[in-house]
């Protein structure tokens, strides 16, 4: 396989863990865990612990949504944390 086409087909394998994973409590009291990097991608859970793994099917079903259409998910961000003061 040439070499263009490996990084080609690394980026389409991308996988939950090679994005930056918000996870913070919302509103109501549950808890919201999202991927800043990929519109669309977020979760809700009771507890921390149900958001991402809600996160996991949403990121499975949003791979598998960009391997349909021939594209490949989008790099990661980089974030910046902050506190108000």
């Amino acid at each position: 396989m040439p070499l263009q086409d490996m990084d080609t087909h690394k980026k389409a394998m991308k996988c939950l863990n090679d994005y930056t994973i918000i996870l913070r409590p919302d509103d109501n009291g549950t808890y919201v865990a999202y991927i800043p990097a990929i519109k669309g991608c977020h979760a809700w859970g009771e507890t921390p612990e149900e958001a991402k793994s809600e996160l996991n099917h949403v990121f499975a079903m949003i791979s598998e949504e960009y391997r349909e259409e021939g594209k490949n998910l989008p790099d990661d961000v980089e974030i910046t944390v902050s506190y108000a003061s």
